[in-house]
């Protein structure tokens, strides 16, 4: 028996730092969208700049949602942002929160990541470290945004970085508060401005023991430039710098790329993480959303 999971709006997949929709035959949400589609979602996926602040990309997502909206005839959409792309996802809902039925934040840095603040400080500013690593983060931008064949999209890697940084989007949060938790590691609030929002995220150190898996070897070594949130976060973000709205789970044994994809190898059964969007299609649609 299939899973009837339609929500009452479309859900759109919104992709974060160095995403993409599609590139050739393989698409950043393909197991994601797949799932959806199969469920019986109307699912998209924004076209975006790789690499740029979270203003930047929510302007190009209103647009989007905009297009969607006259081509489905829908009046709301459900967005889903994993990484950056929950920072796009809550901008596009401060702005336009009539177009928006919910918000929801995969592995989102919704209080800044403590990887882009480490990286941010390598930087110096101006010097000849900063230059080269924001010459080789365009040029791998611009190769992506090539291939996948949208080359008129604006990018900036440091723009991104610094959007990312604790200190980036703490003044992002100042201007767009909806859904924060008021106390560190808490809940926020369910409902703002009629826009609902949610919140899910994994923890790498939970998936203990050896790994063939690249993407994991390389998450757990990231974790460990973590202070704040030591063996609480995933590689990328912390557990608790995550937190959005109605926080689901934010300790999943999943590192930040686990919660886009389909893990392989001894890890695969630690958790579905695809189902974890088919469940969220039927919460959104108990919701009536």
């Amino acid at each position: 028996m299939l899973l009837n999971a339609t929500t009452n709006h479309p859900i759109l997949l919104v992709h974060g730092l160095f995403g993409f929709e599609r590139i050739g035959p393989f698409e950043l949400f393909h197991d994601v969208k797949q799932a959806l589609k199969a469920a019986g979602v109307q699912v998209f996926v924004p076209h975006l700049s790789a690499v740029h602040d979270n203003e930047v990309r929510g302007e190009q997502l209103l647009s989007q949602i905009g297009s969607v909206l006259r081509g489905t005839g829908a009046t709301k959409v459900n967005l889903i942002g994993h990484s950056q792309g929950a920072l796009t996802a809550r901008y596009a809902a401060a702005l336009a929160p009539h177009c928006v039925a919910s918000v929801t934040s995969v592995s989102g840095p919704n209080h800044g990541s403590e990887l882009a603040d480490f990286l941010r400080k390598a930087l110096i500013p101006g010097r000849l470290p900063e230059l080269v690593a924001q010459n080789v983060a365009t040029r791998f931008a611009d190769f992506l945004s090539l291939l996948s064949g949208h080359t008129t999209l604006p990018r900036s890697a440091l723009a991104a970085l610094g959007a990312l940084t604790t200190e980036g989007v703490c003044n992002f949060n100042d201007k767009y508060p909806q859904g924060l938790p008021k106390t560190w590691g808490g809940q926020g609030p369910e409902w703002v401005n009629g826009v609902r929002y949610y919140s899910w995220s994994g923890v790498v150190a939970e998936l203990d023991g050896p790994t063939l898996d690249p993407v994991r070897s390389i998450c757990s070594t990231l974790s460990e430039y973590f202070i704040t949130e030591p063996a609480q976060n995933d590689g990328f973000v912390g557990r608790f710098s995550s937190h959005l709205g109605t926080v689901i789970r934010s300790d999943y044994p999943l590192d930040h790329l686990g919660t886009l994809r389909r893990t392989t190898g001894q890890y695969a059964m630690a958790h579905d993480s695809i189902g974890l969007y088919l469940e969220h299609a039927l919460r959104l649609q108990a919701a009536d959303l």
